[in-house]
């Protein structure tokens, strides 16, 4: 989806859950951003997560990103 380049810091562009069928510790999750990313993760309860903006977005320096989240 697109995201204008003057979207305020702070702003959420996902929401999210992630689960893992495994019971105990094997079914724990943990989600990360690469730091070469404009965004955080933020937990916001159970496996639930929101990506939101921590840096301003510049279209003239990078015109697209790729977040993919991957076991």
């Amino acid at each position: 989806t697109p995201v204008p380049e003057d979207t305020p810091l702070g702003t959420v562009i996902a929401i999210f859950s992630v689960q893992d069928r495994d019971s105990g510790a094997n079914g724990e999750v943990q989600c990360s951003i690469g730091d070469n990313h404009p965004f955080r993760l933020e937990k916001s309860f159970d496996n639930y997560y929101r990506m939101v903006t921590a840096e301003l977005l510049d279209r003239e320096q990078v015109s697209e990103y790729n977040v993919t989240v991957r076991a």
